[in-house]
């Protein structure tokens, strides 16, 4: 049962493999294995993020406030962001990638997906920048918790 929990974990905001691949170590899975389950599941729940904000965002579009909170708030981000067209298309992969592996909260897969989504960057390449971030920040975990486990053992 908790495998299942670290997969759900791993797919849920704000959480994600920060809380997912611990709990699978700590239920007796191998790191390798823990790695290897909650990376895939934070790399899949990015196609259903670009998916649930297309249809939302569509649907909201008629409530009235929302269409308002919409035009200046997401067309000001997508102005801003052809401003710097030049740069995202040399470092926005990179700087997607990079943003995604930070493993700290309002990071991961989950914000790296909104911030796509809000600058109107390609899906493909974005899918593929946040899919290396996620690969890159669970190493970093696996490693970090990994390391605290056998200090901590070390110490008592």
């Amino acid at each position: 049962m908790l495998p299942v929990l670290a997969i759900i974990l791993s797919m849920l905001p704000f959480i994600e493999l920060r809380g997912g691949i611990p709990l699978a170590i700590s239920s007796g899975i191998s790191p390798l294995e823990a790695y290897i389950l909650c990376t895939i599941a934070n790399i899949i729940i990015i196609i259903p993020i670009f998916l649930f904000l297309d249809f939302l965002h569509f649907r909201l579009l008629g409530v009235r406030w929302y269409k308002k909170l919409s035009d200046v708030f997401i067309e000001r981000t997508r102005k801003k962001a052809v401003k710097v067209q030049k740069d995202m298309k040399s470092w926005g992969f990179i700087a997607l990638a990079i943003f995604a592996a930070i493993p700290l909260p309002m990071t991961g897969a989950w914000t790296g997906s909104l911030i796509a989504w809000l600058l109107g960057l390609k899906r493909w390449k974005s899918f593929v920048a946040i899919a290396l971030g996620v690969i890159i920040a669970g190493i970093l975990v696996t490693v970090i918790y990994l390391g605290l486990i056998n200090g901590l053992k070390w110490v008592l």
